[in-house]
């Protein structure tokens, strides 16, 4: 059965190949294998400069065959039988849109593991797969996975902050202070419960030598955020002054005396 299912993946490869008049294979930009009841395909190793690879609505379990297509941009497996992707899409740092909707795969942490070294990945289609009914599932891949632009469709403004504040809930109340102007006296000590369980707020490690006050020894710290933190709590002032310029005079007003003139009125506001 599997050595039945081999051959059949390699009579598809080769036909295509004569189709598009394919010689070397250092030519092979694209592959369409798509809809032919493939169960197993051979290492695409050959075509180094694979970038566009049809292979959906078929009944693919393994792509261990994609391990070394480093050039792939575009990859299209959904409808197929997929239960998981691991170790095989890792190394793909060019792929810029993936469908894997309308698989078998349970294993969100696993999967979005699995994506994260993707950084030019914009569009990713998981929907009608088990773990898109995890809760929180949305929210969780676009925290996890900030190059995505669209995930089953487009993400907005307002879901990307969301996700900011049920998974990094310091860095939202760092944002928070910064853009407000709100003084933070202390860290959030509550946990955040989402659907990876509750996790405690992270500490604040300040390097010594870097105490609140003392900017003399500049000792970088471990976590970017810290930096952060520290410096939404020892800002300093703001101030914002306003005149009324249409109480004022103009030059051809003062010569002709049509305005009486008064000193101007300052409007000022401080705050941190």
């Amino acid at each position: 059965m599997a050595e039945a299912a081999e051959a059949a993946g390699r009579q598809a490869v080769e036909k295509q190949l004569k189709i598009c008049g394919f010689k070397r294979n250092v030519d092979v930009s694209v592959l369409y294998l798509a809809g032919l009841g493939l169960r197993s395909i051979p290492s695409l190793s050959l075509f180094r400069k694979l970038r566009y690879l049809w292979i959906h609505n078929n009944k693919i379990q393994d792509l261990s065959f994609l391990e070394k297509n480093y050039c792939l941009t575009e990859l299209y497996l959904n409808n197929n039988e997929l239960a998981h992707i691991s170790g095989a899409l890792k190394n793909l740092r060019s792929l810029q849109i993936l469908l894997l909707h309308n698989n078998q795969l349970k294993e969100l942490a696993e999967t979005v593991k699995e994506l994260k070294g993707l950084i030019s990945l914009r569009t990713l289609n998981l929907f009608y797969n088990p773990l898109a009914y995890e809760a929180d599932y949305r929210l969780y891949v676009i925290h996890s996975l900030p190059s995505v632009q669209l995930l089953d469709r487009m993400l907005t403004q307002r879901e990307r902050e969301l996700a900011i504040l049920v998974f990094n809930y310091e860095k939202s109340c760092a944002v928070e202070s910064i853009a407000f102007g709100k003084r933070v006296d202390s860290l959030p000590s509550t946990s955040i419960r989402h659907s990876k369980g509750s996790r405690p707020a992270r500490r604040l490690i300040v390097p010594s030598g870097r105490e609140f006050g003392n900017h003399a020894n500049k000792v970088p710290f471990e976590n970017p955020e810290d930096a952060v933190l520290v410096r939404a709590m020892t800002r300093s002032l703001v101030e914002f002054s306003s005149v009324d310029w249409n109480k004022i005079p103009t030059c051809q007003e003062r010569r002709l005396k049509h305005k009486a003139e008064e000193s101007p009125k300052k409007l000022t506001i401080q705050f941190r």
